[in-house]
């Protein structure tokens, strides 16, 4: 049987294993994104950007962006809310789907929030698509 990482670089066209907020990860994220298409993004999650600035990963703070349902490097100036959070926190809520561990990682103050609150709210409601939770497993199976 052919390693893990391999295995995914024949599946995703190339796409190898990348430590998790690396500029790789992001080039990788940005691949598998790209070969989905249209990830038929609920409305909720469409219109969204959310600024995450990722404390303590390998690469020392990391800014990165949600816009529209897709990861992205660096900050976006149309995101009017910006969380604050450990790298292995937003390990567990943005490529674990851990749900729970965002709740709990709000509730002990690890997340800190600045703006607009109401975007977490409707972050926190939308279901993805099942095109989105694809490229989460994925992007998770690439994950150092």
């Amino acid at each position: 049987q052919l390693p893990r990482a391999v295995q995914f670089a024949c599946i995703t066209g190339g796409t190898t294993m990348a430590i998790f907020l690396s500029n790789e990860w992001f080039r990788e994220v940005e691949k598998l994104t790209e070969l989905k298409g249209d990830l038929e993004v609920p409305s909720n999650l469409a219109a969204l950007v959310l600024n995450v600035t990722v404390t303590g990963a390998a690469a020392g703070n990391v800014d990165m962006c949600l816009n529209g349902g897709r990861f992205e490097a660096g900050h976006n100036s149309n995101g009017g809310t910006k969380l604050t959070l450990p790298a292995d926190l937003a390990r567990r809520i943005f490529v674990e789907q851990d749900q729970a561990a965002g709740m709990q990682g709000f509730m002990s103050g690890q997340i800190k929030v600045e703006g607009d609150m109401s975007k977490l709210m409707a972050m926190q409601t939308a279901r993805p698509s099942d095109k989105q939770k694809d490229l989460l497993k994925e992007i998770s199976a690439i994950t150092e």
